[in-house]
């Protein structure tokens, strides 16, 4: 029974640990842009009390307001850095003081490497050979290095927040049709439901 008990307890924390490595990213992503979009709205809601036929407008009209201000901000800062003398001011303005910053130089090559990636890191599914001897490990392509050589992440489980990350051969894989999340569901089972993984 104790042991019983121990496996299940082991495996609800593991499994609650693969969900929030999936999830947490994404919730920061939202909780940023809702930073921003308050911070707007708060900026934009004192304006109405400035024009008579600004004071009925729903709350909800400013927050979409917001939202889109927010959009055309970094857009036109987008617009602003393409331009030969906005890309050398930014740049100057960066590697002056931001690249002193702890972690923003991290932060900096980590976002430019998703937002500039043809392919989404660790989409792919592939099954790795990584030494040769016919044994399979589940993995993800976390990035393409070119002459026939990829980047492959594979994690432990059942905790697939650790794990290594090989540079091997393109013949040394085996891309897989799976679902990043089914595989992902694989790792946490400690192998369970690997077949999904062969199906051809």
């Amino acid at each position: 029974m104790r042991v019983l008990l121990r496996r299940l307890r082991q495996f609800f924390f593991t499994t609650l640990l693969g969900g929030i490595a999936v999830v947490l990213p994404l919730t920061i992503f939202i909780w940023l842009i809702r930073l921003i979009v308050g911070f707007t709205t708060a900026l934009l809601a004192p304006m109405r009390e400035l024009f008579t036929f600004a004071k009925n407008i729903p709350l909800w009209v400013v927050d979409i307001m917001s939202f889109i201000i927010v959009i055309l901000l970094f857009f036109l800062f987008g617009l602003f850095i393409r331009t030969r003398f906005g890309h050398e001011l930014v740049n100057s303005f960066e590697q002056r003081w931001l690249m002193q910053l702890p972690f923003y130089p991290t932060l900096r090559e980590t976002v430019r490497q998703f937002l500039s990636s043809d392919k989404t890191p660790f989409s792919q599914v592939v099954l790795v050979d990584v030494f040769g001897s016919g044994t399979l490990m589940t993995g993800f392509i976390a990035d393409e290095l070119g002459g026939g050589w990829y980047s492959v992440f594979v994690p432990t489980g059942p905790n697939p927040t650790n794990g290594f990350i090989f540079h091997v051969k393109r013949e040394q894989l085996q891309f897989v049709d799976t679902k990043t999340e089914d595989a992902m569901r694989t790792i946490i089972g400690v192998g369970m439901g690997s077949s999904i993984l062969f199906k051809r």
